[in-house]
């Protein structure tokens, strides 16, 4: 098993090959606004890191969000080309996941990140590996009460310290960690993409993208 594990549904561009029982190689970099710019530089960079070549990988793992258009379908459109190049699967997981997994806590927490607007992608967990809620968006003083008590894992707690006061580590999302996860619920017989224990790898926007058509569209093209 050689996995290529991607995300960019939030501001990490982040990368990792797992063969199975550990990481190999990993790379990430936050930076909201390039994406597109920096995710193909990180998969040559762990593939050279691990001493292998792209035809070595036998399956790709993507986090399908919940998370902004833009970022997001970056990491999905790409992940859809290398299974296709390759002929191999693409597993999909919640981002969110990701995030849960990397924490390590063994106890009911949430996840929150950054959705812009003033609100948070968010879901409950009990463990580190159970998730107990659908992904869902809300802004964080209407969720804070049915939260208090809880440690609350990523970047939307220490954007909103108000609404989370027991932020915990990690702040960004991890290749590495959705890579395990990955072989983890493999190993386990958890199904292939869009099996049991992974989604199917299409975006998980949970909103309108921010680019809409105005209002009172004037046409001037010639008929």
């Amino acid at each position: 098993m050689l996995l290529l594990a991607m995300d960019t549904a939030t501001p990490a561009v982040t990368v990792a090959l797992h063969d199975g029982e550990a990481v190999v190689a990993s790379s990430s970099r936050v930076d909201a606004r390039r994406h597109g710019e920096l995710l193909l530089p990180a998969v040559d960079r762990v593939l050279k890191e691990a001493g292998l070549k792209l035809d070595a990988v036998t399956g790709v793992v993507v986090g399908v969000g919940p998370g902004p258009y833009t970022g997001l379908r970056v990491g999905l459109v790409t992940a859809a080309a290398f299974s296709s190049a390759l002929g191999v699967p693409v597993h999909g997981l919640c981002t969110l996941d990701g995030l849960a997994y990397a924490s390590g806590i063994d106890e009911p927490f949430a996840v929150a990140t950054d959705a812009r607007r003033k609100e948070v992608y968010w879901a409950r967990y009990d463990d580190s590996r159970t998730r107990t809620t659908d992904a869902a968006v809300d802004r964080p003083a209407d969720i804070a009460e049915a939260l208090a008590g809880l440690p609350v894992v990523g970047a939307g707690a220490r954007l909103y310290p108000e609404a989370f006061p027991d932020a915990r580590d990690p702040e960004h999302q991890s290749a590495a960690a959705l890579a395990a996860l990955a072989a983890e619920r493999l190993g386990a017989g958890d199904g292939g993409a869009g099996g049991e224990g992974f989604l199917d790898p299409l975006p998980m926007y949970l909103r309108r993208p921010d680019a809409q058509v105005p209002k009172n569209y004037k046409v001037v093209t010639p008929k």
